[in-house]
């Protein structure tokens, strides 16, 4: 096996040229509707509104399609490892029925979409597989098997899967799609703006007002009025309704390798067990296809992440063999404490501003759903199913209250333990090139970080969201918040939400 990983970063990133960058607003501007955020969510929000005839403008802080899609595995699939089991028993029959109807409807759509406007984006058609190689896991597999055919799912439960390696079972679900979803997010892009719409990139949404109309205010002081506001940032920059104490977020690992295309898995499989691993392939070079692993959950700024690279491509070649890797890369995912996403009004009160969020690892079926979903009701015709993802439902934080109570209780041990004195802490000269830590000097945190050129740069560790202790990925050379997911450049720049704010920079004393 090649352990050397050399070339790092998303393929979809580095497959899809974005071209030039669009330009922030010159001024202050009134649009009908603001997306603010241009990933799945955002851009498919935008690009149904103005189908429809509206004056929507998209709002990116960084480069569209960029962010959180752009590190997916890109599977489209209504089948969520182990969900309608659960949704079975948590929301009865038909909150199953419903949460399996949505979510078909956007693979439909994703390929009306493709066929539409031509978009060559690699798409495939496959199945989806949830499996699993420890036998006592079989019952669960029957079980979600028999809850998603009752759902409206055609799925089964199969012992055989084309995987190089025995399973004891699965569940399988044909008609689902996997594609290449950075190309196909910017052609939705293009078109959104060959109707009328407008992008805007490195544009960081920092303030709202909610009214009549709405008044959002950018990071270099232009104020955007909108008669509604979307806000689709992955994780909620803006949460007068506390979503961030119903949402956990996840980091998970991927690494790609070419294999044969007769070596190559052509459908797609997920199994829970050994923290997720999930496996699929994608259209690579002549007589190739790029297989793609992913899994290693972990808590932003909690896990030794090289280690845990190693511990994935070691899988991934123990199964597939002879794997020369060429990828790898991270994505990150915000869980809802009740297992369904958070699509609509932002809060009780809220009459023009929306949410999409919490789409626990399945962004683009449940991204392409909310698009047409907040569209929808943004248009005063809501579906069958948005009472299901309602952000202002209750009852069932109510009745999963213990993965409610089990998520504020780890926010709170960090917020706790934080602000203990640390029992030992490195000197800044023990700080290696490439690495970070957080020491505490006169009652405050610092963020060290040495360059590879042996330059020591200094900010403050403490999240500007809500006030967590930040640690260093090594492998990804970024500062995390394990509280609520932050990410932020060793320089204290901002690399993901919910913080609005970079780390500030800050000159560390002498002892």
């Amino acid at each position: 096996m090649n352990t050397e990983i050399g070339l790092q970063g998303s393929y979809w990133l580095q497959t899809a040229p974005p071209g030039a960058p669009a330009p922030p607003p010159p001024g202050d501007l009134s649009v009908e509707v603001a997306v603010i955020g241009g990933g799945v969510a955002g851009l498919s929000t935008a690009w149904e509104l103005v189908r429809q005839g509206r004056e929507v403008a998209v709002l990116e802080a960084d480069r569209v399609a960029a962010g959180v899609t752009g590190h997916t595995t890109a599977k489209l699939t209504a089948l969520h490892t182990l969900v309608y089991d659960h949704l079975r028993r948590t929301r009865g029959p038909e909150g199953a029925r419903l949460y399996a109807a949505s979510q078909s409807a956007a693979i439909r759509h994703a390929r009306e979409i493709v066929e539409e406007l031509g978009i060559d984006c690699d798409w495939e058609e496959a199945a989806a597989c949830t499996y699993a190689e420890d036998p006592r896991h079989v019952d669960a597999l029957r079980a979600e098997a028999a809850a998603a055919r009752k759902a409206g799912l055609p799925a089964e439960f199969v012992t055989g899967t084309e995987l190089p390696f025995p399973v004891a079972g699965a569940v399988r679900v044909s008609g689902q799609a996997q594609f290449h979803p950075r190309k196909y997010l910017l052609a939705l892009a293009d078109d959104l703006c060959r109707r009328g719409g407008t992008v805007y990139e490195g544009t960081r949404v920092v303030g709202l007002t909610e009214g009549e109309p709405c008044t959002l205010r950018t990071d270099s002081g232009v104020a955007i009025r909108a008669d509604d506001v979307v806000i689709a940032t992955h994780y909620p920059v803006f949460d007068r309704a506390l979503l961030f104490t119903r949402l956990s977020s996840l980091r998970e690992l991927v690494v790609a390798a070419p294999v044969a295309e007769e070596r190559a898995p052509r459908d797609m499989y997920i199994t829970p067990e050994l923290s997720t691993r999930s496996v699929r392939s994608a259209p690579y070079r002549d007589g190739e296809r790029l297989l793609i692993v992913t899994g290693e959950h972990f808590v932003p700024g909690t896990a030794d992440v090289e280690e845990r690279f190693a511990r994935l491509s070691g899988w991934a070649d123990d199964r597939f063999g002879g794997l020369a890797f060429t990828h790898r890369w991270a994505a990150q995912d915000n869980d809802a404490t009740d297992s369904v996403p958070l699509v609509g009004p932002l809060r009780p009160g809220s009459r023009h501003a929306y949410v999409a969020t919490g789409f626990g690892g399945w962004g683009l079926s449940g991204g392409i759903m909310a698009g047409r979903l907040l569209s929808d009701l943004i248009n005063g015709r809501p579906p069958a199913w948005h009472r299901l993802y309602d952000p202002r439902r209750l009852a069932s934080v109510v009745r999963e209250g213990t993965s409610f109570l089990k998520h504020q209780a780890a926010v709170a041990r960090h917020f706790v333990g934080d602000r203990l004195p640390a029992v030992t802490s490195p000197a800044p000269d023990d700080i290696p090139p490439g690495h970070g830590a957080v020491v505490r000097r006169g009652g405050r945190h610092y963020a060290l970080h040495r360059d590879e050129h042996g330059t020591l740069q200094s900010v403050s560790a403490r999240c500007t969201h809500l006030g967590c202790l930040v640690a260093f990925n090594d492998a990804e050379q970024a500062w995390e918040c394990p509280c609520h997911g932050s990410r932020f450049a060793p320089d204290g720049r901002i690399l993901q939400g919910p913080a609005l704010h970079p780390l500030e920079e800050r000159d560390i004393p002498d002892q």
